[in-house]
């Protein structure tokens, strides 16, 4: 079993907790998680969700130990690669959790850092890099390379793609074949990329600036 610490006690920590809490009921002793506490400098936090684990402490106090691992609960992009940081310098061990219902191969390049949520697919030969957040339902295609720090919101990217570091896929965005997408970059909700994206961008439907409803007419 292994014991974890979770970096965040907000919405996302929440979320990987229930996801942890499934995953323990579906597989046996030698592959659960064991959730030692949170570290988060709120105690709002802590107690709106009801965790069950201490509130230990805030990153600035948090001092690693032996044999334990830090989950890192944040979806905000920036504040992610600033906790990472941290936690290094600190020498904490950055863990993984992928729920037992992601299809994956067992052989694929995979690295540290990474949450995956249930029912994601993470197809054969593709390449994913440290410290990568997949919600539910996620897909990375044959043949992509991803980086380092990449958020996909119920995102998916098709064969061949390559992702670069620190990009936020929105809710239900989707990137076509062979497209590339560098660093630091937003992708909005619902967006299909199919043009390569380089840097420091954000891409968004223009239509999207004004809602309309149009009533049906019996």
């Amino acid at each position: 079993m292994r014991n974890v610490i979770i970096l965040g006690a907000g919405g996302a920590g929440a979320e990987v907790t229930f996801y942890i809490e499934d995953h323990n009921s579906k597989v046996g002793v030698d592959q659960q998680i064991r959730i030692s506490g949170y570290i988060d400098d709120s105690k709002e936090n802590w107690a709106k969700y009801k965790y069950k684990a201490p509130l230990l402490s805030n990153i600035d106090s948090y001092t690693p130990k032996e044999g334990e691992e830090v989950l890192i609960a944040i979806m905000d992009i920036s504040f992610r690669q600033k906790m990472i940081k941290v936690l290094l310098d600190k020498n904490a061990k950055i863990g993984s959790f992928i729920h037992e219902s992601v299809i994956k191969p067992d052989t694929m390049e995979l690295g540290v850092g990474n949450i995956v949520f249930p029912f994601c697919i993470l197809e054969k030969h593709a390449k994913i890099g440290n410290y990568n957040f997949l919600t539910s339902y996620c897909f990375i295609s044959h043949d992509c390379v991803v980086g380092d720090n990449n958020f996909l919101s119920v995102a998916g990217l098709a064969g061949s793609v390559k992702v670069g570091n620190n990009n936020y896929f929105g809710l239900r965005s989707t990137v076509i074949p062979g497209v590339e997408v560098g660093n630091n970059n937003v992708i909005q909700a619902g967006m299909i990329v199919d043009k390569n994206v380089k840097d420091d961008t954000t891409i968004f439907y223009r239509f999207k600036e004004k809602v309309m409803a149009i009533p049906k007419v019996n």
